[in-house]
């Protein structure tokens, strides 16, 4: 009976061919041990007392002085590695074939597997990974069952050593799954170029975002521009049919003056009055923010830079504003509320100069036209008030109206030659009619324009700067629409149209002390809810144009006085009613402002 094992196994280096040969050697020794009974015996007896040895040191006990001291594990597996390079290129101990696993030709997968099962090593459990007094690694079960089974020799440099010398090493570095990190690798390298993508898809978005807002920008320039080449056209067509109209005709009347151009169109939400200052080159508008408890605020427009914007806040009690005017040096703003209050504003430094309160809502306001120091407020009771800026506690004269309605128009009046300096005369407009009123004076009650009390409704009044010439717009009484009277027949179907009423526009001219002319009327479609707002303004040759809206062609109608022949339309592509109407002398040609819900249009004599 052979006392050892049948096959010697006599390992300096293992391939993985010696390596499967060790497992069948292992289930042949299985086989023979039973047949060597006595020799098995002792080293069974050896091999529990080594067995009991490492239980004991595992559960942290002492051990006997036969035992060696226990070493500390490696700190790394590199340095693990470093020390099986050393020993495998150190003489005898170890071998230099490059196909074996221990020496210095190891790779990092073979570090990671155990040399005798080929099994990846555990952090835990029965195959974490230990070493031998040499520095060779293994799975602790593997390690246990060869030496016990080998006369306890290292399978790979054939040195010595018994069960107690196994010591366990900790460290989860040391299970690598080399798939796993290539995975990571790959996944890293692709979230790198992701980034890289992003970040250039970044930058092209914000280039698109600044060339869309660049054809933007032009694309309204150029609506702009059409629209106004569009509207030239169509003037240049009306004067040119006028003009024939007049030669075909053989007219007497000479020929009309020259139309308003189109020059700028502005984007202005919630406008609800302007007027113009050409001397500073700004216009002020009265605007409503959007929402149920829309604020009130000034906006100031300059006429250079229709981009330059700048809005004033007004206090919370203003409410709604019923008219505004620039102060004839352009440095203050006049503003009456709603609100029962009357005031003035810097241009400058946007603050509030003055702030009057009233016994009433102010309906209107005006400046004085020869000194500048006086303002007038018209209230929704009629009454009338007059204020000096220098005195700033209140009002310093207050008359009252003929009737208790409100006062919806106000216009100061140049001088009368007639009648004793100091005196202050203003013309007011209210459903009665007009007014015409004088402060400073012997005569206290407001005088009313007989001609004006019997052509219906009066809803508004315009005038011209260096004239006393006036044109007042009218619509029927409801009990008496039918019975107008007006010197020239309607040229337009008189059906009313949604809110459209057949009224009248009639030119009166101040000849006197209480004296007016009437010079010329003609039918007109009029709103019969609204109360809208007209200008006179001044065409080449100084002729005299009447503007208002007609609400049958829902555009503007420019009519040369005093016949109120018209001689263009200013019609809008987008109908909205408007809501207010200033002229002013800018550049030595006629600027006429027409304000809506949310548009500006500037119309000029001449192209700017």
């Amino acid at each position: 009976m052979a006392t050892g094992f049948p096959h010697s196994i006599n390992i300096h280096y293992i391939d993985q061919a010696e390596i499967n040969e060790t497992h069948f050697n292992i289930l042949i020794d299985e086989e023979t041990e039973d047949n060597d009974e006595d020799q098995s015996e002792t080293e069974d007896d050896d091999d529990e007392d080594e067995e009991e040895e490492v239980q004991e040191e595992d559960r942290g006990g002492g051990s006997s002085g036969s035992l060696h001291p226990v070493e500390p594990p490696p700190p790394c597996q590199d340095a693990v590695e470093k020390q099986a390079c050393e020993r495998g290129g150190s003489g005898g101990e170890a071998s230099t074939s490059q196909d074996g696993i221990a020496g210095g030709g190891q790779c990092r997968s073979e570090l990671d597997a155990c040399p005798i099962c080929m099994d990846t090593f555990h952090s835990v459990g029965d195959h974490q990974i230990c070493c031998l007094p040499c520095g060779h690694l293994y799975g602790l079960s593997c390690i246990m069952r060869w030496i016990k089974k080998h006369k306890r020799k290292c399978p790979q440099c054939n040195k010595k050593c018994m069960l107690k010398d196994v010591r366990k090493i900790y460290g989860q570095a040391f299970v690598v799954d080399q798939e796993l990190v290539k995975k990571a690798q790959s996944l890293e390298a692709k979230c790198t170029n992701l980034e890289k993508k992003d970040r250039d898809w970044k930058g092209k978005e914000i280039e698109w975002k600044k060339r869309e807002a660049d054809l933007k920008s032009q694309l309204l320039y150029l609506k702009g521009r059409t629209r106004s080449l569009e509207l030239m056209s169509r003037d240049t067509k009306i004067v040119q049919s006028t003009a024939a109209h007049y030669l075909d005709q053989e007219s007497s009347v000479h020929m009309p003056p020259s139309c308003y151009f189109l020059q700028q169109e502005m984007q202005i939400t919630g406008g609800r009055y302007l007027d113009l200052d050409a001397s500073n080159e700004i216009i002020v508008i009265a605007r409503r923010l959007s929402g149920m408890a829309g604020r009130h605020v000034l906006t100031k427009v300059s006429m250079v830079d229709p981009n330059a914007k700048e809005d004033i806040e007004l206090l919370a009690n203003t409410k709604a504003i019923k008219d505004l005017h620039l102060s004839p040096d352009g440095k203050l703003v006049l503003l009456a509320s709603l609100g029962k209050k009357l005031s003035v504003i810097s241009t400058d430094s946007n603050n509030i100069v003055l702030n009057y309160d009233l016994p009433a809502a102010a309906w209107s306001c005006s400046w004085d036209v020869c000194a500048s120091q006086y303002i007038y407020a018209g209230l929704q009771n009629g009454a009338m008030l007059m204020f000096d800026v220098r005195q700033t506690s209140s009002f310093v004269e207050s008359l009252n109206g003929l009737t208790c309605n409100p006062i919806h128009t106000l216009r100061s009046l140049l001088p009368d030659r007639s009648v004793a300096s100091g005196v202050r005369s203003l013309l007011s407009a209210s459903s009665t009619g007009i007014c015409e009123w004088n402060f400073d004076s012997s005569e206290k009650c407001p005088f009313l324009v007989p001609e004006s009390q019997n052509q219906g409704v009066c809803i508004s009044v315009a005038g011209f700067p260096s004239s006393n010439d006036v044109v007042a717009s009218f619509r029927p009484k409801i009990e008496a629409s039918s019975e107008i009277a007006i010197s020239q027949p309607l040229l337009t179907p008189s059906s009313t149209v949604m809110s459209q009423v057949q009224g009248s526009h009639v030119l009166f001219r101040k000849v006197g002390t209480r004296s007016y002319q009437k010079l010329g009327s003609r039918l007109a479609n009029v709103n019969s809810v609204r109360l809208p707002r007209s200008a006179i303004v001044q065409g080449q040759n100084n002729h005299m144009l009447f503007v208002s809206e007609d609400e049958a062609s829902h555009g503007l109608a420019l009519q040369e006085l005093p016949f109120f022949e018209v001689v263009q339309c200013l019609a809008s592509s987008e109908y909205q009613p408007v809501h207010d109407l200033k002229y002013a002398r800018y550049q030595n040609c006629g600027l006429l402002g027409c304000l809506s819900d949310d548009k500006l249009q500037l119309y000029s004599t001449r192209q700017l």
